[in-house]
């Protein structure tokens, strides 16, 4: 059976930091394209940001590039989402998730076949 469980979500002032984490059990992660993905009541849910399984290769979204940073270890099967500077923008529910290296586009929602059950960030003051 397998599993996406992510952890480190919570309340932070604008201008702090989180380290979101995302365990995988049952497969390995590593085999997979993998990526962060955010939703807010009312909005589709938006790309973070991803690593490329061929190559390691990371995506951001503009709104995130050079505030976060994306990771994995494969030795403990997991993937993390370093986020600083966050703005009241950012909040939301993250997912993890992990795609099938079928051919179809990259760090597309649509395209990720199984999703964490995510977990609130909130950025307030």
């Amino acid at each position: 059976q397998f599993h996406l469980v992510e952890s480190g979500g919570g309340t932070v002032q604008p201008g702090g930091s989180l380290r979101l984490s995302c365990a995988a059990s049952g497969f390995i992660l590593d085999y997979y394209n993998i990526g962060w993905f955010r939703q807010v009541p009312g909005k589709e849910r938006e790309e973070v940001s991803c690593i490329r399984a061929s190559d390691s290769s990371t995506y951001y979204a503009e709104s995130v590039k050079g505030r976060f940073t994306i990771s994995k270890d494969i030795a403990k099967n997991s993937m993390y989402l370093q986020m600083n500077n966050l703005e009241p923008e950012d909040t939301g529910v993250y997912f993890c998730a992990r795609q099938e290296l079928d051919g179809k586009p990259y760090c597309q929602p649509r395209n990720f076949d199984f999703w964490g059950q995510g977990i609130q960030v909130t950025v307030s003051s």
